[in-house]
């Protein structure tokens, strides 16, 4: 499935630079463009798991640039339904440039659709780092 997706106004933050875009039952989840400092392109996305429930703060996909390895991790509880197809088949530069919109990484179902809890939502996410958040 080939999923376009815009942000919208349930986004959510960690605080190590993960996303989760709630859309009703279920939510994007991708890891930000300012975890990827450095990285000119993506070498290797190797997702960890199959898709089933994840804990937050499960690691579901490791990125690699050369000796560079960047760790995205579940934002909430869930389950992991389904992987971007784009990344899975090959376009992993995507995350470089559209790492908040169609840069998604796992389409997730949260165990709680309406709990908040260690997010941060985007004004307060951009106070905390130098983000185009930040406005």
């Amino acid at each position: 499935m080939n999923k376009e997706k815009s942000i919208n106004k349930d986004l959510f933050f960690t605080r190590d630079h993960e996303w989760n875009d709630f859309q009703g039952a279920v939510a994007y989840a991708g890891i930000c463009h300012f975890k990827l400092p450095g990285f000119k392109q993506i070498h290797q996305i190797t997702i960890t798991n199959p898709p089933g429930f994840r804990k937050q703060g499960d690691i579901i996909a490791i990125i690699k640039y050369n000796d560079y390895q960047v760790e995205m991790h579940m934002p909430v509880d869930g389950k992991v339904i389904e992987m971007n197809d784009k990344i899975v088949s090959g376009d992993q530069n995507i995350l470089l440039h559209h790492a908040e919109t169609s840069g998604w990484i796992a389409l997730i179902v949260p165990s709680q659709p309406y709990e908040r809890q260690d997010l941060l939502p985007p004004k307060q996410y951009g106070m905390n780092s130098k983000s185009k958040y930040a406005k």
